[in-house]
């Protein structure tokens, strides 16, 4: 790849890192596999992800106007699976809980719009939510490394 190419393809890495429902730990362990070095790839991931998720935690107030002018007056309509699922975390695990493992299940936006609709204070979601991005990421990197590793992809670029 030329530099102009690889520099693309790590702008790719934060933009798709930073989009709902992509996640970082989906992104990286993909760029990776694509033969991107493991360190700008985790850092980029990281960033684009956590940025974003900051940026709900931040405007979470504008982001309710935005749901209920959008839902209209009834606001009181039946929770989503989703919203159910996030609910059962909260209540048995409380923020961490759902912090760790809600990104897994409806991605780490949503978690951390739900964690901040359950209670959380901006502050301890932001934290939860950001060790919970860097512990994810970093294990779906190394499980990929040993993976690649043992199937003897090492060092190969299939996408060239």
């Amino acid at each position: 790849m030329n530099f102009v190419d690889t520099l693309w393809a790590y702008v790719l890495v934060f933009l798709l890192a930073a989009a709902p429902f992509f996640e970082a730990y989906g992104v990286i362990p993909l760029a990776l596999i694509a033969g991107l070095s493991p360190i700008p790839v985790i850092i980029l991931g990281l960033a684009g992800n956590i940025f974003t998720v900051y940026l709900v935690i931040l405007f979470i107030n504008k982001i309710k106007e935005w749901r209920k002018k959008k839902k209209g007056d009834d606001e009181e309509k039946a929770p989503t699976k989703r919203t159910i699922r996030a609910q059962k975390l909260w209540n048995k695990y409380g923020l961490p809980g759902l912090a760790m493992i809600g990104p897994l299940v409806v991605g780490s936006h949503l978690t951390a719009f739900m964690s901040l609709t359950f209670g959380g204070t901006k502050r301890k979601t932001a934290y939860w939510m950001t060790a919970s991005i860097v512990i994810w990421s970093i294990t779906f990197a190394i499980l990929i490394h040993f993976g690649i590793d043992l199937l003897g992809f090492e060092n190969r670029n299939y996408f060239d």
